[in-house]
């Protein structure tokens, strides 16, 4: 896969709705990009697996990992002057989400365009002036005046999913994309980006690329993968929070256009010290640039995943990405192709020895 295809793929997934439990756009992407590297499957959750037609059985299993869903909304009520109560799905910050653009699914699984709603200052008072904004305040205007219009004219029902209306764009002179969802569609793009650049090798592993939804909502698709792949080592790609815009020079973990980022720790896993120095060292050998972080707050599918089954090692690889949790994001296309460079570097070296030194 060439830079140019992998730029149409990233836009491709970035560009898909996706709000967590809805993933159907972003898995029709992936079938079509994925085809020839192998078999699909899918759970009833809709998690989607990737297993290379390489695969021999047998040998130990890499699970490599990706979310598809991305953080989003969902109708809560209609309203009798025809806008929709929302509510969130993921961590948003109140403050980030009026006056954006957004897609509402309809009836029959198109979308309509809407505007996320606040009071306007006019009619404020000074209190509510001051009063940080509540979700429950806001609302999500579809352009309909009553809710018997919404229901039958615009065809949107309770339930509804509603994600950022966002259309990805690259620079090519600063190499930088921008878009929404790279939380963690590029960690998407990652996975077959591997797998393509591994089309035809023989490994000493078999390689199952897991693309797990609802990750936002709590990492609930990867707990299900994990145990249907079985991994007895894991590859987690996430879209990372980049700290270079918020926090001190000597503080900086996740720069945007300085590699990939491995993270130590998180809130909810210690990475494996033996998996994290063996990719970290091979890195430096390689010239691979990266980068590494303590975390003391966040999480990723290798939570679950290193808990699953007797135990797996696991790392995860991060891109950064500016302003994640928001509706735009910007990323450099560097640290994914590095991204996966790293990653194909490890899995041409395993076997099952190097596993059990982990």
């Amino acid at each position: 896969m060439d830079k140019k295809q992998s730029l149409e793929l990233c836009a491709a997934l970035s560009n898909a709705k996706g709000a967590p439990g809805f993933e159907d756009e972003v898995l029709t992407v992936l079938r079509r990009y994925g085809e020839g590297l192998g078999s699909f499957q899918e759970d009833h959750m809709r998690n989607l697996y990737l297993s290379r037609k390489e695969n021999k059985g047998g040998r130990p299993m890499v699970q490599l990992d990706a979310h598809t869903d991305e953080v989003a909304f969902i109708v809560q009520a209609i309203k009798p002057n025809g806008t929709l109560r929302f509510t969130t799905l993921g961590g948003w910050v109140n403050s980030n989400i009026p006056a954006h653009r957004v897609w509402v699914q309809t009836k029959d699984g198109g979308y309509i365009p809407g505007v996320t709603a606040s009071k306007p200052p006019h009619f404020m008072s000074e209190v509510e002036r001051k009063a940080p904004p509540a979700v429950e305040d806001m609302s999500i205007d579809i352009g309909a005046s009553s809710a018997q219009e919404v229901i039958q004219d615009f065809q949107v029902r309770m339930a509804a999913p509603v994600v950022p209306d966002v259309t990805f764009e690259y620079r090519e002179k600063h190499d930088l994309m921008f878009g929404k969802a790279f939380d963690c569609r590029l960690g998407c793009a990652s996975i077959l980006g591997v797998l393509d650049a591994l089309k035809g090798r023989d490994l000493k592993v078999d390689v199952t690329g897991a693309f797990a939804v609802q990750e936002e909502m709590g990492t609930r698709g990867a707990a299900v993968t994990a145990n249907r792949v079985k991994p007895d080592l894991a590859i987690v790609f996430e879209g990372c929070p980049a700290d270079d815009t918020v926090a001190e020079p000597y503080m900086v973990q996740t720069a945007i256009r300085k590699g990939p980022m491995l993270r130590h720790i998180d809130a909810r896993m210690i990475t494996n010290p033996r998996f994290q120095r063996y990719a970290l060292d091979l890195a430096e050998e390689l010239g691979i640039p990266v980068q590494e972080s303590v975390r003391t707050g966040g999480a990723t599918n290798g939570a679950p995943i290193h808990l699953s089954n007797q135990g797996v090692p696991v790392i995860v690889i991060g891109i950064p990405v500016r302003y994640i949790h928001t509706h735009y994001g910007i990323a450099a296309h560097s640290d994914v192709a590095n991204a996966v460079k790293l990653a194909v570097a490890i899995l041409e070296r395993l076997d099952q020895r190097q596993i059990d030194a982990f």
